[in-house]
């Protein structure tokens, strides 16, 4: 019977009853404890916040279950040589799809002048149709791919991009710069890696179109903040729609919260939930015990 320790202390009241529920689904005979001498714990169900940072006892553990998409605060602790999985979940899919998709409408329907209208003004331009309105997407993993999806069922044009060569979308340097000049709205998916952090520099802000928008629930560090501004303050970008930063919670004195032309939405657009969530870690336990592959499992040499 395994052993599971479950080392996110946060969040245990979310798993409680979730997680065992998930492992009985599975078939799975294992003992979910919150405290266990590391000699004896066979998989640990994480997330970064964790007090525990020191993996070097856990010599007889398989796996690291981590219960957040993002691992960069995780990848770098070198006591950490246990097979370390991602959470790619669901519900946390669905979440991530449902607001890039409201949000990219809003901003296609211009639906902020009509919202916001306190002068009442009676303006009756339409919008184009949403095969007008080019979309690109810089990530296409399992998030990416799924919003791309979504909007292309909406008849949105979407180009993806993705920093290594995949099939139907564009990658490396003259790739991105492909991907950007078209991009009317551009939705930042990728995960934060060296090779990511300020992407979006003022020299690629500026190959956007002239007033294009910016989502980015994907990760703070992806945009250049001070070259974010400027554009917007320049008017190369219209507006920008940020969920993720790169101190959270947003300082109340940041210039984001009080730019006309910046939502700050709160980390909110794609969250992991406990009942999805379990049946991945379950899986993932049940593959262990088989000596099957874990799914998710993040290439530490990429970050993710």
């Amino acid at each position: 019977m395994p052993t599971v320790l479950f080392a996110a202390p946060s969040l245990w009241p979310e798993y409680r009853d979730a997680l065992p529920a998930a492992l009985a689904e599975a078939g799975i005979d294992a003992t979910l404890v919150t405290e266990a001498a590391p000699e004896m714990v066979d998989y640990i169900v994480y997330a970064p916040s964790s007090p525990l940072q020191d993996f070097t006892p856990y010599r007889r553990t398989k796996a690291v279950l981590n219960l957040w998409a993002g691992v960069e605060r995780i990848t770098g602790n070198p006591t950490l040589t246990q097979p370390l999985t991602r959470m790619v979940d669901p519900g946390l899919t669905e979440g991530m799809v449902e607001w890039v998709t409201g949000h990219t409408l809003r901003h296609h329907l211009g639906m902020d002048r009509h919202i916001v209208n306190p002068g009442h003004v009676w303006d009756p331009t339409c919008p184009p149709l949403a095969r007008e309105r080019p979309v690109t997407i810089l990530g296409m993993g399992a998030l990416g791919s799924a919003c791309a999806t979504a909007l292309r069922a909406l008849n949105f044009p979407v180009t993806g991009w993705s920093r290594t060569a995949k099939p139907g979308c564009l990658h490396g340097e003259d790739g991105l710069a492909q991907a950007l000049a078209t991009a009317q709205i551009l939705v930042t998916l990728l995960p934060k890696t060296p090779e990511t952090e300020n992407l979006m520099n003022a020299d690629r802000l500026a190959l956007l179109p002239q007033g294009a928008v910016i989502l980015n629930p994907g990760r703070g560090p992806l945009i250049d903040d001070d070259a974010l501004l400027a554009a917007l303050d320049a008017g190369q970008i219209g507006h920008a729609t940020l969920d993720v930063f790169r101190v959270e919670p947003l300082p109340q004195d940041h210039p984001f919260w009080t730019h006309p032309r910046v939502t700050v939405t709160p980390h909110i657009a794609a969250d992991t939930r406990a009942l999805t969530a379990s049946k991945v870690i379950a899986e993932n336990i049940r593959r262990g015990e088989a000596g099957e592959p874990f799914l998710h499992l993040v290439d530490r040499a990429r970050g993710y």
